[in-house]
């Protein structure tokens, strides 16, 4: 029989050999830090607040499952406050200053984009959120976008509008387009003209206005006078905001209108704006209809929406928390995959495997983006008032395309739906 003390001893230096046999991550018990930018304030913090509270539930879920490869993680942020000209310091100082382990992109193009130059000069794996194109003139190896804008990313955008308007009797003849001078929205004007060039549109109006816009009257009216058949519109939040508004003063009634307008996904500007948005078309990537209830995507929006009022976020969340928590998922994925946080090692897996994700399954194509798109349009019909709750029946947003998420039909022309 050993003694008690020697048997102890005897523990004591199997431990001791077990813990220096272990990986140095497993021993350190030190967390994993991944670092982002979001936008926390400024106009497009509606959408940014959501997209963190999805983070936060990712991170709570991961260390109940006992974090990765053995050790807690940690997320640490700042805010970027939806001002591009703040997204360089901000990774700069993550890499350089909080040495975090592994970074991921905040929240839309105009803030992804900036960050590239730091995430190219660093060679860091990179994954953005809901950012149109942003890696189409980068062509960097190791950006990933948790986007459903799939290989043709500017065209894919509007796509499901365009093949809705064409697929009308009579056919329209003519369109007008609307921009913001920046980067998402002149990435979804481009490919609303290849659009209307495949579908033989005739282009009346094409401008762009300065992001700073707050007067939209004069545009609304400038498009009105050309007597455009559609209008596809690429705008950011405060301006989609303004520009529905415009339109309902004005009394623009062209055939069909939307597009590619941010914002109108959030609650805050669903009630906002509430029966003015009838009748508009516009894209989204995710919306609780029953053939997009993806395996788990039940159970983190239960945990969002039972958050949502304590944290002041959108209390649907339809829009950011499923990709938001599936960009984390993705990462997630690819650590325990590779079981290393070595940026070429995860990128490398990235491109070569599917995700199973809360927004369905994931394979990742040309400059990172997904393999195959999956914009919707929705449209919506018979907003009354302004209460949120009206929003958490679908008949008010119907999923009018593509074919295989449709959870309604499309009311055509756009006067009918007003009605």
């Amino acid at each position: 029989m050993v003694a008690p003390t020697r048997r102890w001893m005897m523990a004591a230096a199997a431990a001791a050999l077990a813990a220096a046999s272990a990986p140095a991550f497993a021993q350190s018990g030190e967390p994993i830090r991944i670092g982002f930018g979001m936008a926390l304030t400024g106009p497009l913090s509606p959408n940014g607040k959501s997209a963190l509270l999805a983070h936060k539930i990712w991170e709570e879920d991961i260390n109940a499952k006992g974090g990765l490869l053995g050790r807690p993680v940690k997320l640490i942020y700042y805010d970027d406050q939806s001002n591009p000209a703040t997204v360089p310091g901000i990774y700069t100082k993550l890499l350089d200053v909080d040495k975090v382990d592994l970074i991921v992109g905040g929240y839309a193009t105009n803030m992804l984009a900036p960050a590239m130059p730091v995430v190219i000069q660093r060679n860091k794996n990179f994954i953005g959120l809901l950012g149109l194109a942003v890696n189409s003139e980068f062509h960097y190896p190791n950006y990933f976008a948790m986007i459903p804008s799939g290989p043709d990313t500017k065209a894919e955008f509007t796509k499901g509008f365009f093949e809705l308007a064409m697929a009308q009797n009579p056919k329209p003849q003519t369109i007008a387009i609307a921009a913001a001078d920046a980067e998402f929205s002149r990435n979804g004007a481009e490919g609303a003209r290849e659009n209307a060039k495949k579908a033989g549109l005739k282009i009346v109006y094409d401008r762009t206005y300065p992001p700073a816009t707050t007067d939209f009257g004069p545009i609304v009216r400038a498009m009105q006078a050309t007597n455009p058949d559609i209008v596809v519109i690429c705008s950011y939040p405060l301006d989609s905001v303004g520009m529905v508004r415009a339109i309902n003063e004005i009394g623009f009634k062209p055939k069909m209108i939307g597009g590619a307008m941010v914002g109108l996904q959030a609650t805050v500007f669903k009630t906002q704006l509430g029966p003015l948005l009838n009748g508009i078309v516009n894209y989204d990537f995710w919306l609780p209809v029953p053939k997009m209830m993806f395996p788990g995507v039940k159970e983190l929006m239960d945990k969002y929406q039972a958050r949502a009022a304590a944290e002041g976020v959108d209390p649907l969340g339809y829009y950011m928390a499923p990709f938001a928590y599936a960009q984390m998922q993705v990462l997630q994925l690819a650590v325990e995959g590779t079981k290393s946080l070595d940026d070429k090692k995860l990128s490398d897996y990235m491109r070569a495997n599917t995700f199973k994700t809360v927004v369905g399954d994931v394979k990742f194509g040309k400059d990172g983006e997904w393999e195959k798109g999956r914009v919707l349009q929705v449209q919506f019909q018979g907003v009354k008032g302004n209460d949120v709750a009206q929003f958490k029946n679908l008949s008010t947003h119907v999923v009018v395309t593509p074919a295989e998420y449709k959870s309604g039909e499309l009311i055509y022309p756009y006067a009918e739906a007003k009605k």
